[in-house]
């Protein structure tokens, strides 16, 4: 070997020593920088003379695992989700409060009946006729301050997603902007000096937030060129980025809902715009990340908690204002049947028809409900509570007569017949087919002093409430949100006791005080499925407090399993942050013992020099 490849390498060897303590001294800089990788020199031997190699460096190492960085943002997302949707629920149980605790709606109940007991030992005391409307006025308080809660709730998710996709827009145009650039840099895409790891560093931390956002699934090439595609497979970003869009909806209330047809929605969608125009909607594909977490919230988790709190308000109102009247026997020819008075019917309320199928010997029940907007119509069988009975909506809109005429048509085929004119019908047999076993008539009592002890002790926003259905929903929907006490019994208490003024009741019935107390602690009732309790083939049967203590106990189980299973991510999310900090991240103790290992390669390669140079004078004089 030459004196000049002894030269010529030791130059080499400080080049590659210099650019490895610059990444030294890049990496202990960066040590505390999130999202920084740690770098490494990517260096190879070359030949210098005959007998002689040198070093060469050729580019610089990330110390990447590319597939502990996938699962971790996996995890980012599902950690995410996890975590905001804990929060939302510890609020929704906040509304709701501890069982048997002060202020909540389950002790505003218990109030309330524990007054209707009172009223009922005694019913001619003016305090006690006060003290049930004061606590009527306390439960409709509550029902409709946690309505109001839950729908703040559902705002907060609704701008929560123009936030979230605000964030995501800014992250895609960055994640495309580094992608042109590292396609532009001079060293080019395939090798990657310090400035391209740099851009790498900054692409991953964008691509780690926006995985806080949405499921995302990353796409490397061997360009270094990434494609982030949505969990679903639409993709988001390459060399130019797509612009998300969500229609963010100022005021929800119980009956915004949101609808995949944008035009019928009442509530934003989130939606993707690519370059070319075309369009795509993200808002149920997104299965992870914030931005599902919210979406969920939004349309599924607080709407089902409204539910609960309509249909506990609905059920405890029908409770007191419906009545059922049984229908009079009758017979035309070889027929029977019973005659029936549909004079106080009102929307919602129901005709109610129990028969046997005499071919079969199975007993069938039909329920005629009154419908006064054509639109609503056909009811679906899930319109009534009664899982086993047969569902037919009648519009009363139109002529008196068309009521028998839309009954026969409906229900001929079940071989019942219907004769009269509206309000007066009668539902007759089909001899030899059918046997009517029983026909009442269930309506909505509005007066105070009609003669019977149902009472209208709540109404919807001072208007009856029937549970009436129409194009544009049911009135049971947002119920919570409008229940209040009848101003007439405010106006006159005494009503509460008073349910006949020809003949006056007399002094100290407890027939009504009975009634509504019985109707409030003892008499059960069906609840709707859509509440989370029970099924649509086995609805919930119980009393209004059982109900109340079912749902109430729901949401306290569903906060503790959700705050459960965000702190489940987070461990995980935790452990892998470690692992891959430790395979990633920068060690200052490594660090340190590489820069040592570094200034002696230094001082090797720089003695050597130095030798070289000595020889070179020797030479020189010994010329």
């Amino acid at each position: 070997m030459s004196l000049g490849d002894a030269l010529s390498i030791a130059m080499a060897g400080l080049r590659a020593n210099q650019a490895s303590m610059s990444l030294v001294s890049s990496n202990v800089a960066n040590a505390e920088t999130p999202g920084y990788v740690r770098k490494t020199v990517n260096q190879v031997t070359t030949l210098s003379g005959p007998s002689g190699s040198g070093v060469s460096i050729t580019g610089v190492n990330r110390e990447l695992d590319a597939y502990l960085q996938a699962q971790l943002r996996t995890e980012t997302s599902g950690a995410s989700y996890a975590s905001l949707r804990s929060d939302f629920l510890q609020q929704l149980q906040g509304l709701f409060g501890d069982p048997n605790s002060n202020g909540t709606l389950e002790d505003a109940f218990n109030g309330l009946t524990a007054a209707t007991q009172a009223l009922a030992t005694s019913p001619d005391s003016t305090s006690a006729r006060i003290g049930v409307l004061n606590a009527a006025q306390v439960v409709s308080g509550v029902l409709n301050s946690m309505s109001n809660g839950i729908q703040t709730l559902r705002t907060g998710a609704e701008t929560g997603l123009t936030d979230a996709v605000n964030t995501a827009n800014n992250l895609l145009q960055q994640i495309a902007s580094i992608n042109n650039n590292i396609r532009t840099n001079p060293a080019g895409g395939t090798s990657t000096d310090a400035a391209t790891a740099s851009l790498l560093d900054q692409r991953d931390a964008a691509i780690n937030q926006l995985a806080q956002l949405m499921d995302i699934r990353v796409v490397t090439d061997a360009s270094n060129q990434v494609t982030v595609f949505t969990g679903s497979g639409m993709q988001l970003v390459g060399m130019q980025a797509a612009q998300l869009s969500f229609d963010a909806q100022g005021t929800v209330t119980p009956s915004t809902t949101w609808n995949p047809n944008t035009s019928a929605s009442e509530l934003g969608s989130v939606r993707i715009v690519y370059p070319d125009g075309s369009t795509a909607d993200l808002t149920n594909s997104l299965k992870s990340g914030k931005m599902a977490a919210y979406v969920e919230l939004r349309d599924n988790t607080l709407v089902q908690a409204q539910t609960q709190l309509d249909q506990f308000a609905a059920a405890m109102a029908s409770a007191l204002s419906d009545k059922t009247t049984a229908g009079t026997p009758a017979t035309s020819g070889a027929q029977t049947g019973f005659d029936l008075d549909l004079t106080d019917m009102k929307a919602g309320n129901t005709v109610n028809i129990t028969y046997t199928d005499t071919t079969t010997g199975a007993q069938r029940t039909v329920s005629v409900m009154r419908v006064d907007d054509p639109t609503a119509l056909p009811l679906p069988q899930t319109a009534t509570l009664n899982p086993n009975d047969y569902v037919v909506g009648i519009d009363f809109s139109g002529a008196s007569g068309s009521v028998t005429a839309q009954l026969n048509a409906a229900l001929n085929a079940r071989n019942l017949q219907f004769t009269g004119t509206s309000p007066n019908i009668t539902v007759l047999n089909n001899p030899g087919f059918s046997t009517v076993n029983s026909a009442s008539v269930t309506s909505t009592v509005t007066s105070l002093t009609g003669g019977s002890a149902e009472v209208p002790l709540f109404t919807d926003a001072g208007s009856p409430y029937t549970g009436a259905i129409s194009g544009n929903g049911t009135q049971m929907t947002g119920l919570a949100q409008r229940i209040s006490v009848n101003p007439a019994l405010v106006t006159d208490p005494s009503r509460l006791v008073v349910y006949s003024t020809t003949p006056p009741t007399a002094a100290g019935d407890t027939t009504r005080p009975d009634f509504i107390t019985k109707q409030l602690t003892s008499s059960k009732y069906l609840y709707s499925a859509t509440t989370g309790i029970g099924s649509n083939a086995a609805p919930y049967n119980g009393t209004l407090e059982s109900f109340l203590q079912q749902f109430v106990s729901q949401q306290g189980s569903n906060a503790q399993a959700a705050t459960q299973l965000a702190s489940g991510q987070s461990v995980v999310l935790n452990t892998l942050q470690q692992k891959y900090a430790t395979n990633s991240g920068v060690n200052m103790d490594e660090e340190m013992a590489h820069l040592l290992s570094l200034q002696n390669a230094y001082s090797a390669n720089a003695r050597v020099m130095s030798t070289v140079n000595q020889m070179y004078q020797t030479l020189m004089q010994a010329m």
